[in-house]
């Protein structure tokens, strides 16, 4: 192949193994450049296409300055460094580089990083109208459960084509309830694992207790209670596909874990040996992992060993196109349900399904045609009562500066009030939601809504 590369890093040994990494996989590479002064004379006289960038090198100039411009020149450039802090990591991201490499280098993922950085930037080559071409060339059957034709779906199935023939891991990014894991299944069932296990595991519904071996398995005997062999989720996906929900719940001890499940594809069950695992790992959250980093709660290794890849589910307030074909395909699938010969939505409801801001996103649409369906007698939905509410709601997006966490707190309580802080049952929160109730209350607990309430 004849893409050329140049190695900005200071430490010797690291840049000669992945120089050997990428002559044996037949790049041709540039002179090893030590500084920006020295990377920048290579690029003058040397011209490379794609540019391998640590953070912290000799002389008063870090990557981040040689970054930008690199982004002036319009040439690809990859980070190499996994040992920033959050300052240095915002600085790093705000360069747009096209993916984060994380030492020690392994050939599969420093040769998949390079395809995918390469690919992206031909992307930003590519006129904008690009991607409305290629979008939906996925086949049916596996996008048949994902309805959205507004230019962020477009965009986000695009990445998801882009990423399900490859075998690294993905960070699906999103609020609640933006159906991470949909893409998830889409992501596995456009994979080579297609005919093997999905695994999906909500790591926010699992009793610190018990995660490692949910998630390990154990022994018979090693601890008290543990009566017979567990087989833990990620050895009964092996050759198949791991899904983590809510990946900002797992405490910091089991996060090591996982890091060694990534990096070395191995387990260690509770009591017993470790077993080599052959699975890809998808992960999803709705927080802002970089703040849990800042706030010493999310390792940064982890980090970017998930964030190879991230892919970002945009709420539904801002795909606003989008919620009537998915009120109707909910309504279709429930009047099927429920045997009722629904055919319609009035055009007062609709309105108000377009007017109302959905903080709940799709999961919330979805409970909420639900209801209509079993609520309507006739062959037309002409009502609809939002959560809390006897009138059409405003369109009204998270208030500027506020974190996650902030917006997640203020839509549950938002939720809790509206059903007047019912959370088990028909019409309680849990099923607004749609999260079980003791996953629902854990989230309260750890948020501080209603402890009082809780403990009664």
């Amino acid at each position: 192949m004849n893409t050329r590369i140049l190695i900005v890093e200071d430490q010797f040994i690291e840049a000669d193994n992945l120089r050997s990494i990428l002559r044996n996989a037949g790049y041709f590479v540039c002179k090893i450049a030590r500084s920006v002064d020295e990377a920048l004379r290579i690029i003058d006289g040397e011209k490379p296409d794609m540019v391998l960038l640590d953070i912290r090198l000799k002389g008063e100039l870090t990557g981040i300055d040689l970054a930008k411009i690199l982004r002036e020149k319009n040439i690809a450039f990859v980070y190499l460094s996994a040992n920033s802090s959050k300052q240095i990591l915002d600085a790093a991201k705000a360069t747009r580089p096209y993916g984060f490499l994380v030492k020690p280098f392994r050939e599969r993922d420093v040769l998949v990083m390079l395809d995918i950085a390469w690919y992206l930037h031909r992307q930003n080559q590519e006129p904008i109208g690009h991607l409305k071409r290629t979008a939906h060339a996925l086949p049916c059957d596996d996008a048949k459960e994902i309805i959205g034709n507004s230019k962020s779906m477009q965009e986000v199935m695009e990445n998801v084509k882009i990423v399900g023939a490859s075998d690294i891991s993905v960070l699906i990014l999103g609020e609640s309830g933006t159906g991470k894991e949909l893409i998830a299944q889409c992501i596995h069932r456009i994979s080579s694992r297609k005919q093997k296990p999905f695994i999906a595991v909500n790591c926010a519904a699992l009793p610190a207790s018990l995660i490692e071996s949910e998630l390990f398995g154990h022994e018979k005997g090693a601890f008290t209670g543990a009566t017979e062999r567990r087989t833990g989720k990620f050895e009964q996906g092996n050759e198949g596909t791991v899904f983590l929900d809510e990946i900002g719940e797992l405490p910091l001890d089991l996060q090591v874990k996982l890091l060694r499940v990534l990096q070395e594809k191995e387990v260690e069950p509770i009591g017993g040996q470790k077993k080599k695992i052959n699975i890809r790992i998808l992960a999803a959250t709705n927080r802002n992992l970089e703040e849990e980093i800042s706030k010493d709660r999310f390792r940064l290794d982890l980090y970017y060993r998930l964030n190879v890849y991230p892919i970002t589910l945009p709420p539904l307030r801002e795909r606003k196109e989008d919620i009537l074909p998915l009120a109707k395909h909910f309504v279709n699938i429930y009047a099927g349900k429920e045997n009722k010969p629904i055919t319609a939505i009035a055009d007062h409801v609709m309105k108000t399904l377009l007017n109302y801001d959905w903080p709940g996103n799709i999961r919330e649409l979805e409970n909420m045609m639900a209801r209509s369906v079993l609520l309507t007698n006739g062959a037309i939905i002409d009502t609809l009562k939002l959560p809390g509410q006897n009138k059409v709601a405003t369109t009204a997006l998270p208030e500027p500066g506020k974190t996650m966490t902030e917006i997640e707190r203020n839509h549950i309580l938002s939720t809790l009030e509206g059903c007047n802080w019912k959370v088990h049952g028909q019409g309680g929160a849990a099923e607004i939601l749609d999260l079980h109730p003791s996953t629902l209350k854990s989230r309260m607990i750890k948020l501080g809504i209603g402890k009082k309430y809780l403990k009664d």
